[in-house]
């Protein structure tokens, strides 16, 4: 806390440098080659169990149980290939080989994928928030407290939004409802 109060410019340059500097610029050799041995070893299997396996979940399993090999570059991703394919390859196989069974398995159980989409949503929500309320600093970790502000002002009379489309003679007149007024 102390930190924060004496060096306010230093760690909101710092902010500023993570959010313009740490964006994905790294690869994951692992899932490359595990994708390739999940297809691999879906196509050896009989068509009548391999359709009903779900190759990401297969991938995931065998993910989870295996190293990351990251790379940043051509040659950082050429160096980890090779040592894919050459020390991790019997692991990878195996990993794999385990991932088919475990699915297999389990396949009485449905499993709701993720749905990706419900960010996106989220975030159309809150920016319908924002117009609504006519506040640009509303964001997920203070639109309670905005929401609370906002009835309350709206309770004591004092309309701070409005829906869109309507007109300000369209907004809800306090002094025809005197029961709706703080007293």
């Amino acid at each position: 806390m102390i930190r924060n109060s004496i060096y306010p410019s230093i760690n909101s340059a710092n902010q500023r440098y993570k959010q313009s500097t740490f964006t994905k610029k790294y690869r994951n050799v692992m899932e490359s080659l595990v994708l390739e041995e999940v297809e691999a070893q879906i196509q050896s299997i009989p068509q009548k169990t391999a359709k009903h396996i779900k190759p990401s979940e297969v991938a995931a399993y065998a993910l989870n149980r295996l190293p990351g090999l990251y790379a940043t570059g051509k040659r950082g991703w050429q160096k980890q290939w090779h040592k894919g394919k050459t020390e991790l390859h019997p692991k990878i196989t195996a990993s794999v080989r385990q991932g088919i069974i475990a699915v297999q398995r389990d396949l009485l159980r449905s499993d709701i994928p993720i749905n990706f989409d419900e960010e996106q949503t989220s975030q159309e929500a809150l920016q319908k928030m924002k117009v609504l309320l006519q506040r640009d600093d509303i964001s997920w970790k203070n639109v309670v407290n905005i929401m609370e502000q906002t009835l309350l002002e709206t309770l004591r009379g004092k309309v701070t939004w409005r829906k869109s489309g309507r007109s300000d003679d369209e907004l809800f007149d306090w002094e025809q409802y005197p029961q709706h007024q703080s007293s």
